[in-house]
Formats: C-alpha cells, sequence, structure tokens
C-alpha cells in the first residue's frame, strides 16, 4: 500500500515539474526564436525601405552603366544590421531581370538568385522563408523588388538553443526524479511507521486478550455445568464467545499482513473444492446451494492455510449476506497468467463508493445484519491482506442483482 502510495507522490512531483519545466523551456525557445525572426524581418524592411534601384549595378542586357551597390546601406549604429547578408532581385514589370544583388559572399549565384526570386513571385505571398531565407516582396510602381536576408546563422544558433534546452530539461528531469523520490520517502515515512505501529498493537492486543478470554469461557462453563441455567450466565458466555471470535479474527488479520509466511505450490483446483465440501451444509441450512465450476490441474505458489482461509471467507461472506437467491456460485479458472476464483451470491447492488470500503478493517455495509456477533468486518480486510500477500488482487463487482468477489493470483507452472 506504501509502495503504491510512494510511487503516486513521486509521479505526481515528477508530471508536475516535468510539465512546469517544458512549459518553461518551450516558453523561452519559442519567445526567442520568434524575436529571432522578427528582428530579420524588421531588418530586411530596412533593406528595402533604403533600396535603390538606381544605385545597382548594370545587368546583362541594360544599356545603361549603372554605380555600384551603396557601401553604406547597413547602418553603422546596428551591429546586426551591419553582419546581417541580404541579397535582392528586381524585376520589371513586364517580367525582365532589372538588378541582382548577390551580397557580399556569393551565397547564390546569380543565376540561383533569379530563378529563386521567380519561384518566390508564383507562391503570390509578400513574405515567407525558402533556403534558410526570409524573403519580402515589394511592388513598386515601375517594378518589383524580391529582397531576401539570410538567416543560416540565426537557425543554426537556435538549433543550438534547442539542443541546449532538451540538454538542460533532461538533465532537470533526472534530478527532480531523485529530489522526487527522497521526497516521497520522507513523506510516506511516518505513515508507515505509524500503521506498523498500529498493526503491532493489534497483534499484542490480540495476544494479551486470548488467554484471558479462553479463562473466563472455561469458567463459564464449568458455573453453567454447576450451577444450571442462568440467564446472566447465558450472556456471560455469548459475549465471551462473541470476544473470542473477534480476538480470532485480530490475529488472523496481523498473521496474514505481517508474519512470515511458508509458501509451496498449492493444487489450487483441489484445495477449492476442499473448503467448498463443508460450506454445502452450511448452505444447505439457509436454503441454498453452491453450484460449483473448478477447472482442475490449477497451481499456484502460496501458503495452503492462508489461502483456505482466503476461500472459506469468500464463501462464508456469500451464504451470510445472500439475499433473495437460492444459490452460490463458485467458480475457479485461468486468465492469461492468473488464476481466477469468483464467489456470486444474489444481493442488491453496492454502491460503487463503497466497494472498495468493503476491504477496510471493521467496516461494515450493515450494521444491524451482523448484529448476531458472527461478522466484525474483518473477513474482507483478512481475504485482502491474503491477496496482497501473495502478490494477487481482490475485487468486488455488482450486476443483474447479483454480487461478484473475484480474486486473481499469478499461476505456478507445476515442476
Amino acid at each position: 500500500m506504501f509502495k503504491k502510495s510512494q510511487r503516486k507522490i513521486i509521479a505526481a512531483i515528477m508530471g508536475t515539474l516535468i510539465l512546469f519545466m517544458i512549459v518553461t523551456l518551450l516558453s523561452v525557445y519559442a519567445v526567442s526564436a520568434y524575436e529571432a525572426e522578427k528582428q530579420n524581418i524588421s531588418m530586411l524592411e530596412q533593406y528595402v525601405y533604403r533600396y535603390d534601384l538606381q544605385a545597382q549595378p548594370e545587368m546583362p542586357g541594360n544599356d545603361d552603366k549603372l554605380p555600384n551597390p551603396p557601401t553604406d546601406r547597413r547602418r553603422p549604429d546596428d551591429q546586426a544590421f551591419f553582419a546581417s547578408a541580404f541579397y535582392s532581385v528586381a524585376f520589371s514589370n513586364s517580367g525582365e531581370t532589372l538588378a541582382v544583388d548577390n551580397g557580399p559572399n556569393d551565397f547564390k549565384s546569380e543565376d540561383e538568385l533569379v530563378e529563386l526570386a521567380k519561384s518566390v513571385l508564383l507562391q503570390n505571398s509578400p513574405t515567407g522563408k525558402a533556403d534558410n531565407l526570409i524573403y519580402l516582396v515589394d511592388n513598386r510602381q515601375d517594378y518589383t523588388l524580391v529582397a531576401f536576408i539570410n538567416v543560416a546563422v540565426t537557425s543554426n544558433n537556435m538549433n543550438i538553443l534547442l539542443r541546449q534546452v532538451l540538454i538542460v530539461g533532461m538533465i532537470a528531469v533526472i534530478a527532480v526524479f531523485f529530489i522526487a523520490v527522497f521526497l516521497a520517502r520522507r513523506i510516506v515515512k511516518p505513515l508507515e511507521e505509524n500503521d506498523k505501529r498500529q498493526k503491532q498493537f493489534v497483534s499484542d492486543a490480540g495476544h494479551e486478550l486470548k488467554t484471558p478470554v479462553s479463562v473466563i469461557n472455561t469458567n463459564t462453563e464449568l458455573l453453567s455445568r454447576h450451577i444450571g441455567e442462568n440467564e446472566w450466565l447465558s450472556n456471560i458466555q455469548y459475549e465471551t464467545e462473541r470476544m473470542g471470535t473477534l480476538v480470532a479474527q485480530l490475529l488472523d488479520l496481523s498473521h496474514a499482513e505481517n508474519a512470515e509466511i511458508k509458501t509451496e505450490t498449492v493444487d489450487f483446483s483441489r484445495l477449492v473444492a476442499g473448503e467448498a465440501l463443508p460450506f454445502e451444509s452450511v448452505a444447505f441450512e439457509a436454503g441454498l446451494e453452491i453450484n460449483s465450476r473448478i477447472a482442475e490441474n490449477i497451481y499456484v505458489e502460496g501458503n495452503r492455510t492462508q489461502l483456505s482461509q482466503l476461500v472459506s471467507i469468500l464463501l462464508d461472506n456469500a451464504i451470510s449476506h445472500n439475499d433473495g437467491g437460492s444459490e452460490i456460485g463458485l467458480t475457479l479458472g485461468r486468465e492469461h497468467r492468473f488464476a481466477v476464483l469468483t464467489v456470486i451470491n444474489s444481493g442488491k447492488p453496492i454502491p460503487s463508493e463503497i466497494r472498495e470500503k468493503l476491504f477496510e478493517r471493521f467496516y461494515r455495509v450493515d450494521d444491524v445484519r451482523n448484529s448476531e456477533g458472527k461478522h466484525y468486518g474483518l473477513g474482507l480486510a483478512i481475504a485482502k491482506a491474503i491477496s496482497d500477500r501473495h502478490h494477487g488482487s481482490i475485487n468486488v463487482d455488482c450486476t443483474d442483482e447479483k454480487v461478484i468477489f473475484t480474486v486473481k493470483l499469478p499461476l505456478k507452472t507445476k515442476n
């Protein structure tokens, strides 16, 4: 139980912190990428604004000699603008190439740049991205300008940032895991120690009460033989028997939860069939019939005594709480890698919020029905403890006016 709680705490801490880190790191990356792209577009707009076709060099086929591109097209006070590489192609309204500026580093040849500019115009988009270039189309009175800015460096920097974000995130996840494990252990440890003390108290109290209850019961029987029938003596005997039953169940629960058990390969089919036999007479007295369907050669690894107790608890519970039906269903079969034991009785549907509580100590759905003193709400708690000790599970379901208890235990291959 505490291991499960510890895992839930770790999962909660990990989930919360990892979600927070993912949102934070991705937000940092997204904002950085947005700001970088915004800055690139802004610089490209500056370049387009300052562009002068008459200042561009002569293109093949042009009759006029044009001067070289202006060397002051980048503002010296803006280092990012100064360090960026710009390219441009100017087209006449008839589609003729008027000027090409392929930048200072010949990133692309003039022909390649012209072809790229033409493909951009075919997209009918004023701005966009192509081949590590952000482009901007500016339709002017006498010509159309397609301008580019090289963002390869920016893209590389963003890739480096993303890689660093992922590395830092992985390191943080590992660190958070160890922190979560440490915190979960610190949180669960006091609860686990308190639970151990409670179980030890139950065990000690049960052992301490066992002897005086036995002495009282023996003395009342002797006294009854000596003085005969007596109303007050009968009350003492009745309450003593109830107390003895409660002490025995407390010791059974303590043993099921804490005691070291000796395990062996158990023929579960024979064990279930053997436990069902004595309950047939009990069911007959209650006007019921046990309808058994037990598959053969089902083996489990476990303690024979505790497994017998598990079956008897479920059968006794089904007979005691049967309401309206004429039979008790008992089946044993295989399901994947598990032996599946089901005990079915007729009864009113149990609300879902109560079903889990059925396996808690001293919990009873109907106190009036259990006022006879035979049931203290410990039987199903013992059954759950036995199931847990055998690495299995137990649950209850309700359908068609039937209450179904199902136990799953890992199958054991007989050697």
